[in-house]
């Protein structure tokens, strides 16, 4: 934080959570890497680096009240990557997000954000009063000066478009959730960080939100947060899942289920597409206070699950 070079860390990670191989270089700050091209002038150009770093933590330590809420946690969010956040309810989730955006001081660890990041945040929880006469359009714009044009695009951007002159108070849950998404992206962010959105959505709703994400990611080029309650079904698009229940207990990637057919029957074929599985890999467990303890071995004769 002090903008002297970072060494690489070499202390393990926690709970078998993985790193990329440009980690301790982006940790480090470094935008570009070198390459030999014969005949170009000295041989030496620069190209971009193949990830560009927005948010990074390293070893994440807050506590409150003598509860642990978050212990040795790593994290990295990517331009143009989905990392999917998922744990149980109390897990640190929310604790940490806040932590990533400067909203809760760690006490050890760092955070390092890209310099003059522009962040669009969709909370977990939006309790809008309805009894002010707010329209969708005049929410958009709470708090940002932004042109009537910038708003209507960023409204049909998400779909919500006919919504545009629409009282807060006669929106459905589904439609609110774009509204405010569409207030998010009036901001042109970078980086979108997500609490929850699918919360009260049926899987329909879910996966046509999962698809609009998506959509978004690949035409703006955003990183995205986005944490869910779920502890298996996720954003089929997911670059990374990582499991958080106070610390790291896996990561990886989701399997889709597209080609399943019991899946496409179960959640319809559109929406298969959109939703993925996850299949966690701990090597612990954790005691009613949320501590983790040592997984059991299996009874003779009962092979482990893996």
């Amino acid at each position: 934080m002090d903008g002297r070079e970072r060494q690489p860390q070499t202390r393990p990670l926690v709970g078998g959570q993985a790193t990329h191989p440009d980690d301790a270089r982006a940790w480090n700050g470094e935008l570009a890497e070198v390459a030999l091209v014969p005949g170009v002038g000295n041989g030496r150009v620069t190209k971009p680096s193949p990830r560009r770093e927005l948010i990074s933590a390293r070893g994440l330590v807050l506590s409150r009240g003598g509860r642990t809420l978050l212990q040795d946690v790593d994290i990295d969010v990517a331009a143009g990557e989905i990392v999917t956040l998922i744990g149980p309810n109390g897990a640190g989730k929310t604790t940490l997000v806040r932590v990533l955006l400067g909203m809760l001081p760690p006490n050890r660890g760092e955070v390092r954000r890209e310099p003059g990041l522009r962040v669009g945040y969709v909370p977990q929880r939006l309790d809008v009063d309805r009894t002010i006469p707010l329209t969708a359009a005049r929410f958009v714009a709470l708090g940002w000066r932004a042109a009537s044009a910038e708003i209507e695009r960023a409204l049909a951007e998400v779909g919500a478009a006919a919504l545009l002159e629409r009282p807060l108070s006669e929106l459905s849950g589904g439609e609110l959730q774009r509204v405010v998404l569409a207030r998010a992206l009036v901001r042109t962010p970078e980086l979108l960080v997500l609490d929850e959105p699918v919360r009260g959505l049926d899987y329909a709703g879910e996966a046509e939100f999962y698809t609009l994400i998506g959509r978004l990611r690949s035409e703006r080029g955003l990183g995205v947060l986005l944490v869910s309650h779920d502890l298996h079904i996720v954003m089929a698009q997911s670059d990374r899942v990582i499991c958080l229940n106070h610390h790291v207990c896996c990561s990886g990637v989701p399997r889709s289920v597209a080609q399943h057919p019991e899946y496409a029957r179960l959640f319809g074929p559109q929406a298969s597409r959109a939703i993925g599985l996850y299949q966690h890999h701990h090597d612990h467990s954790h005691d009613l206070a949320g501590a983790p303890q040592p997984s059991p071995a299996p009874p003779p004769g009962v092979p482990e699950f893996k």
